[in-house]
């Protein structure tokens, strides 16, 4: 499993964000483009789903930009992740394997799976501020 820039840099939003939550103003994907040096065109793909996710509310015009919808202590890492890369998995035992009912392995991954999650879970954009 690997977290793609996607994974890195929506979280790299979100956290910026987080730190003009108390401010309850907009922020443009311009701004956010040139302080964290992440280019506009991958900034909107990136925006999209976490729009989509309904993680951020989005405010079209001249005043518009992006903000969070909730406070930074009620956003894990997990649902972040998830909006941005799908979920996350170490091994896909499921499907197009043959032994997945009696594999002598598969605990052991999801075992990993679980604690990756839960892990992300745990993590606030509160605690990264």
């Amino acid at each position: 499993m690997k977290i793609s820039t996607r994974g890195r840099y929506a979280l790299i939003i979100m956290i910026y964000l987080a730190k003009n939550y108390e401010s309850n103003n907009y922020i443009t994907l311009k701004e956010i483009s040139e302080k964290e040096d992440i280019s506009l065109k991958y900034l909107e793909k990136i925006m999209a789903l976490l729009t989509k996710a309904k993680l951020v509310e989005a405010l079209r015009g001249s005043s518009g930009g992006y903000r969070l919808n909730k406070s930074p202590e009620e956003y894990s890492v997990l649902e972040i992740i998830k909006a941005s890369e799908g979920p996350i998995k170490t091994v896909d035992c499921d499907n197009n394997c043959t032994k997945k009912d009696t594999c002598i392995s598969k605990k052991l991954w999801c075992d990993l799976d679980n604690t990756l999650n839960e892990f992300f879970d745990n993590k606030t954009l509160k605690d990264l501020l």
